[in-house]
This record gives C-alpha cells, sequence and structure tokens, in this order.
C-alpha cells in the first residue's frame, strides 16, 4: 500500500516554519512528531535526524550550495532553498541514503510543491554537489574557519574570543554538534536511581549514569518518551544536568518558601519541591515549605501545571505572573528566589540550533535590560538571610558575571555565597569568585550554562 505521508515533505514544510517564518524548531518537531506518532520509529527518526541536522549545518551548507549553485542561496524561492538544503545535509551526513534517492526524492518533492519548472536545476546542482562533496573548499583558519565548519555565526565566535581562546571555543562547537542522550533526574521520592535504571532498562531503554549528580541519568535508545512507563508515573522528569546544578546549590530548608520567577516547564520548581518534600518529612505539615512556580503565559503555566500532575507532587502551585513587574505582596516573602531569566540561548545550540541564527547583539542588548528588570523584582522578594540564585542557559558575560556585579552594586545588601564545596570535583576548579560558574559545552559534560549564588544578609538587631 502507498504511503500516505510523505517524511520529506513533513521536513521541508518544518523547516520552511522555522527558517521563514521564524517558528523554533523544538515546538515545530515537538509538535509534528506528537500528530505522526503512528509512524514507524525509524520514519519519524529520520524526520528528527534531517531537521535537526539541516538546521545545525545550515551554514556549511548554504556555503556548499553557494559554491555550486549559479543562484545563490538567498536568491532562490524558499520552497526550493530547503529542499536543496536538506538533500545537501543528507548527501554529506547520511550514508545510509543512495545519493541517486536523495536526488530522485528532491525532484519529485520540488515536482510536488508546483516547481516542475526548477526540476532540472535541482537535479543538476544536487548531482554537482554529490559528485564533487571531497572536493569542497574550505576557509583555513580563524573565525571563518570555525564559522562554515560548524554552522555558528561569526559574531558569536568573536563575541566568545573575548573571554575564550579559539582552542575552546572550537571544543565548544565540537559538542554542540555531538549526538549525546537525554538527561533526565530521578524522582527520589518516588524511586532510587538504581531502581529507576532498572525499571528502564527492563523498558529497553539504554542507560548511564551522570558523574556529577547521583540522581542524574543519561538514557537513549528509546522509540517515543511519552509511552515509557517511568515517564507515565513521573518516576522522572526531563533535565539537563546544569539545570539540576540550580537545585543542587539551592541549599533548600524544611519549611521554606520559595519563588520560581521564569518556571516553565517546571524543571527546577519540581526539583526544589521535592527537595522540600525530603527534608519535611518529620515536620509538623502546617510548617512545610511550598514552592510558587511563576511564568508570564497561560501556556508556559499550563505547561508547569502538566508535569506538577504528572509527579504528582503537593507542595508546587503554578501562577500566571510577569516576573518584571515588581510584585508587593512578594517583598522580602521569600526564603529562595529562583530565577532563571530569559537569556539568548547562547549555551544550548545542541539542542535548539536555530537559536544561533535568531539570536543578535541588538536582541542581547534588550534582554539583559529585562534580565535587569527581574533582578530588581528577585532582589526584593529574598528575605533577610535568604537566598538568590541566578542562572542563564547562555555563554555571554553581559548577561552573566557583568549582571551579577551590577545587582550587587544596586544591592549592596546581598553577597557571593560560596558554590565551590557542593559541586563534583570536576567543577570546582571553575568556580568565580567563589559564588559563580559558567559551564561550557565540551569542557564541562553538560549545556553551557551559568549559575550565581547570592546570600542577602541577616538584618543587624532591631
Amino acid at each position: 500500500m502507498a504511503k500516505t505521508v510523505n517524511e520529506r515533505e513533513i521536513i521541508l514544510g518544518i523547516l520552511i516554519e522555522v527558517t521563514e517564518n521564524g517558528k523554533f524548531s523544538h515546538v515545530m518537531l515537538r509538535d509534528v512528531l506528537s500528530k505522526y506518532q503512528y509512524l514507524e520509529k525509524r520514519d519519524r527518526a529520520f524526520i528528527t535526524r534531517v531537521t535537526e541536522g539541516t538546521l545545525e549545518h545550515l551554514i556549511e551548507i548554504d556555503y556548499i550550495l553557494n559554491q555550486f549553485s549559479k543562484v545563490k542561496v538567498k536568491k532562490m524561492k524558499p520552497v526550493i532553498r530547503n529542499i536543496l538544503r536538506s538533500s545537501v545535509y543528507q548527501l554529506k551526513y547520511m550514508d545510509s541514503v543512495p545519493d541517486r534517492a536523495v536526488c530522485s526524492e528532491a525532484v519529485k518533492l520540488a515536482n510536488r510543491k508546483g516547481f516542475s519548472g526548477l526540476k532540472g536545476y535541482v537535479n543538476g546542482v544536487l548531482r554537482t554537489i554529490a559528485r564533487e562533496l571531497d572536493h569542497v573548499s574550505y576557509p583555513s583558519e580563524g573565525v571563518k574557519r570555525l564559522s562554515v565548519i560548524y554552522s555558528c555565526p561569526e559574531w558569536i565566535i568573536e563575541l566568545w574570543n573575548k573571554s575564550y581562546p579559539l582552542e575552546t571555543i572550537e571544543k565548544m562547537l565540537k559538542d554542540f554538534q555531538e549526538e549525546k542522550g537525554m538527561t533526565i533526574r530521578c524522582c527520589r521520592r518516588k524511586i532510587a536511581p538504581n531502581a529507576l535504571e532498572d525499571h528502564l532498562k527492563a523498558e529497553g531503554v539504554s542507560v548511564k549514569s551522570h558523574p556529577y549528580l547521583s540522581n542524574a541519568l543519561v538514557i537513549s535508545g528509546y522509540d517515543y518518551l511519552e509511552s515509557l512507563e517511568a515517564f507515565q508515573e513521573g518516576l522522572f522528569v526531563v533535565q539537563d544536568i546544569s539545570s539540576m546544578l540550580v537545585g543542587e546549590l539551592s541549599n533548600v530548608a524544611a519549611g521554606s518558601m520559595v519563588i520560581d520567577l521564569c518556571a516553565a516547564p517546571g524543571g527546577k520548581s519540581l526539583d526544589i519541591a521535592e527537595r522540600l518534600e525530603l527534608e519535611e518529612k518529620d515536620v509538623d505539615p502546617s510548617k512545610c515549605g511550598h514552592v510558587e512556580a511563576r511564568d508570564l503565559t497561560e501556556y508556559k503555566v499550563q505547561l508547569i501545571e502538566d508535569n506538577i500532575e504528572r509527579m504528582d507532587m503537593k507542595n508546587v502551585t503554578a501562577v500566571c505572573q510577569d516576573a518584571s513587574i515588581f510584585d508587593p505582596q512578594s517583598e522580602e516573602k521569600a526564603d529562595l528566589i529562583i530565577a532563571d531569566v530569559p537569556c539568548s540561548g547562547l549555551g544550548v545550540f545542541g539542542k535548539k540550533a536555530d537559536l544561533k541564527y535568531k539570536a543578535s547583539l541588538e536582541g542581547i542588548d534588550s534582554l539583559v535590560s529585562l534580565q535587569r528588570k527581574i533582578l530588581s523584582c528577585a532582589g526584593r522578594y529574598v528575605k533577610p538571610g535568604g537566598t538568590l540564585l541566578y542562572s542563564t542557559c547562555t555563554i555571554n558575560p553581559l548577561e552573566n558575571q557583568e549582571n551579577v556585579y551590577w545587582f550587587l552594586k544596586a544591592f549592596p545588601d546581598f553577597y557571593l555565597d560560596d558554590i565551590e564545596k557542593q559541586l563534583h570535583e570536576d567543577l570546582k576548579h571553575d568556580v568565580e569568585e567563589k559564588g559563580m560558574i559558567q559551564l561550557l559545552p565540551g569542557v564541562h559534560q553538560c549545556d553551557g550554562f551559568f549559575i550565581a549564588r547570592l546570600k542577602k544578609k541577616e538584618k543587624m538587631g532591631k
């Protein structure tokens, strides 16, 4: 029976939405895979790999196309441009697909999308590239070389080069393109990490422990995450190790009032809530702590609520609230504030490759302004003696260290609190001024991430 769904047409649709219409690839891919969940695992894997791979290698792919096409990429029609891009990815990075099949399917797709007059052009460009792929001339050194080989905009590399040598930057860029498993956090109130490992292996999942935290596992080899019994039972949360370190550094105590200002989808909130529950086993229920997980939109709040329900947590509440607008009701009410603020995302290109094409220096300036608005509110919510954990998933001193220095100047009753003793040995030597750490992919076994722990001084005698 003929297929009713064409995987390459689905891929083309996603690429157009992302590259031409500004949609986010992880959202588009998630929605498409959910819609076509009935497809064979192999077909869904093909859609995922070609979509993610094309976006991950986009600058290199366009560089190759511009060498062999008389019409430059920017001048191509969007449909043709993205058919050629996904096809070049398959030619260069997927040995399992014969070159002739890549060319043939691209021609068929161009015809199906109403571009029969360009079939010869599509076929000619791709056959030439297939024949000459081993002879592509790449830049030989410097920022340009890294930009093309690892498909990263030059301005980002130049920004990083102000803080790191090109050798370190290449490690980061190489790590972004390496295939990795998914990191999950074990829900210890329900199951021990070793028992969860056994449970997942029984479901046919490949599992290994992560060296940085005892409750972190790395999984791979599963078909569809939501189909796993362990997921449905709320035995784990998908969360990168860098994000988990926020919970590890929280020092949350029984009875604490916690506010997570930008919480969606809720990983950190649930981690803190679980830590509270584990701390509160022998505490009077009336004195138990609580986490208020806030975010800007009803959609994001629903994501948090879905995770609260799946994890069956009773000490977390999801609230729709703008973190950049001061809430008088929260002034000096929190023992712990989590401020994982909106950022440029320069540390998570491995998971969201299209972010590197959406980011800009102008956008970063706007984000820094927003981050400082949120921090201005956050500082006022912390009780004397309380803690503010500031974090981002970016690699950029303007959004990270410089924001911390700005905050300490604006709020002189805060100081950087020593985090070194609580970190894994592999991380301790990278702690800055005792209270900050910048995590780098390829250098550390995690995403690019920044964490600072700020402590508010106790009030002097009344």
